[in-house]
Protein backbone atom coordinates (compact mmCIF):
# COMPACT_ATOMS: atom_id res chain seq x y z
CA UNK A 1 0.00 0.00 0.00
CA UNK A 2 1.48 3.43 -1.39
CA UNK A 3 1.20 6.12 1.66
CA UNK A 4 -0.05 8.95 1.39
CA UNK A 5 1.90 12.30 0.00
CA UNK A 6 1.31 15.90 1.76
CA UNK A 7 1.84 19.17 0.17
CA UNK A 8 0.98 22.64 0.20
CA UNK A 9 1.96 23.70 3.74
CA UNK A 10 4.16 26.99 4.57
CA UNK A 11 3.96 29.66 6.55
CA UNK A 12 0.75 32.05 6.60
CA UNK A 13 -0.32 34.96 8.36
CA UNK A 14 -3.44 35.05 10.86
CA UNK A 15 -6.58 35.62 8.48
CA UNK A 16 -4.60 34.33 5.63
CA UNK A 17 -5.89 30.93 3.77
CA UNK A 18 -3.76 27.62 2.76
CA UNK A 19 -4.66 24.59 0.60
CA UNK A 20 -3.30 21.19 1.68
CA UNK A 21 -3.16 18.47 -0.88
CA UNK A 22 -2.97 14.70 0.25
CA UNK A 23 -2.17 12.52 -3.38
CA UNK A 24 -3.21 9.04 -2.77
CA UNK A 25 -4.21 7.09 -5.66
CA UNK A 26 -8.13 7.03 -7.08
CA UNK A 27 -8.67 3.08 -5.41
CA UNK A 28 -8.14 4.35 -1.94
CA UNK A 29 -9.99 7.42 -1.89
CA UNK A 30 -12.62 5.10 -3.39
CA UNK A 31 -12.13 2.58 -1.37
CA UNK A 32 -11.08 3.82 2.14
CA UNK A 33 -11.64 6.61 4.70
CA UNK A 34 -9.01 9.50 3.85
CA UNK A 35 -8.46 11.69 6.99
CA UNK A 36 -6.28 14.71 7.84
CA UNK A 37 -4.78 15.24 11.07
CA UNK A 38 -2.28 17.76 12.63
CA UNK A 39 0.11 17.61 15.63
CA UNK A 40 1.12 21.05 17.46
CA UNK A 41 3.86 21.21 19.21
CA UNK A 42 3.46 20.06 22.89
CA UNK A 43 -0.13 18.66 21.95
CA UNK A 44 -1.71 15.26 20.88
CA UNK A 45 -2.20 14.34 17.25
CA UNK A 46 -5.35 15.06 16.59
CA UNK A 47 -7.91 14.15 13.73
CA UNK A 48 -9.58 17.02 12.11
CA UNK A 49 -11.33 15.80 9.09
CA UNK A 50 -11.97 12.84 7.42
CA UNK A 51 -13.67 11.67 3.90
CA UNK A 52 -15.49 8.93 3.49
CA UNK A 53 -15.44 5.78 0.29
CA UNK A 54 -18.60 7.21 -0.31
CA UNK A 55 -17.71 10.72 -0.87
CA UNK A 56 -19.08 12.46 2.36
CA UNK A 57 -16.85 14.54 4.71
CA UNK A 58 -16.96 15.83 8.19
CA UNK A 59 -14.56 18.45 9.74
CA UNK A 60 -14.21 17.93 13.53
CA UNK A 61 -14.16 20.88 16.02
CA UNK A 62 -15.64 23.48 16.45
CA UNK A 63 -12.87 26.16 15.98
CA UNK A 64 -12.44 24.41 12.28
CA UNK A 65 -16.15 24.35 11.30
CA UNK A 66 -16.95 26.89 9.01
CA UNK A 67 -13.07 27.73 8.43
CA UNK A 68 -11.59 24.12 7.03
CA UNK A 69 -13.34 22.50 4.54
CA UNK A 70 -12.48 19.32 2.67
CA UNK A 71 -13.09 18.35 -1.36
CA UNK A 72 -11.39 15.62 -2.99
CA UNK A 73 -10.38 14.93 -6.92
CA UNK A 74 -11.44 11.37 -6.86
CA UNK A 75 -10.08 10.15 -10.54
CA UNK A 76 -6.63 12.06 -9.25
CA UNK A 77 -7.08 10.38 -5.91
CA UNK A 78 -6.23 13.80 -4.15
CA UNK A 79 -7.68 14.76 -0.95
CA UNK A 80 -8.02 18.69 -0.27
CA UNK A 81 -8.13 20.41 3.26
CA UNK A 82 -8.93 24.12 2.44
CA UNK A 83 -8.19 26.25 5.73
CA UNK A 84 -9.04 29.90 5.48
CA UNK A 85 -9.12 32.51 8.39
CA UNK A 86 -6.10 30.96 9.71
CA UNK A 87 -5.32 31.70 13.54
CA UNK A 88 -1.60 30.72 15.26
CA UNK A 89 -3.42 28.04 16.68
CA UNK A 90 -2.91 26.14 13.41
CA UNK A 91 0.28 26.14 13.49
CA UNK A 92 1.11 22.35 13.15
CA UNK A 93 2.18 19.44 10.93
CA UNK A 94 -0.26 18.81 9.32
CA UNK A 95 -0.78 14.54 8.22
CA UNK A 96 -2.69 12.72 5.95
CA UNK A 97 -3.91 8.98 6.62
CA UNK A 98 -5.86 6.51 4.47
CA UNK A 99 -7.63 4.25 7.06
CA UNK A 100 -7.94 1.16 4.54
CA UNK A 101 -9.18 -1.20 7.23
CA UNK A 102 -12.59 -1.72 6.40
CA UNK A 103 -10.87 -4.05 2.94
CA UNK A 104 -8.18 -5.46 5.55
CA UNK A 105 -5.62 -3.34 4.60
CA UNK A 106 -3.66 -0.98 7.43
CA UNK A 107 -4.19 2.05 7.87
CA UNK A 108 -1.25 3.91 6.15
CA UNK A 109 0.54 7.74 7.02
CA UNK A 110 2.41 10.57 5.45
CA UNK A 111 5.31 12.39 6.32
CA UNK A 112 3.39 15.57 6.95
CA UNK A 113 3.51 18.87 6.29
CA UNK A 114 3.91 21.85 8.26
CA UNK A 115 1.91 24.91 8.28
CA UNK A 116 2.81 27.93 10.23
CA UNK A 117 1.04 31.05 11.04
CA UNK A 118 2.85 33.95 12.25
CA UNK A 119 2.06 37.48 12.99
Amino acid sequence: QVAPVESGGGSVQPGGSLKLSCVTTENIIGWCRVEWHRQAPGKERERIASSTSRGGSTVYGDSLKGRFTVSRDEVKGILYLHMSRMTTEDTAVYYCAADCTRIGMATSWGQGTQVTVFS
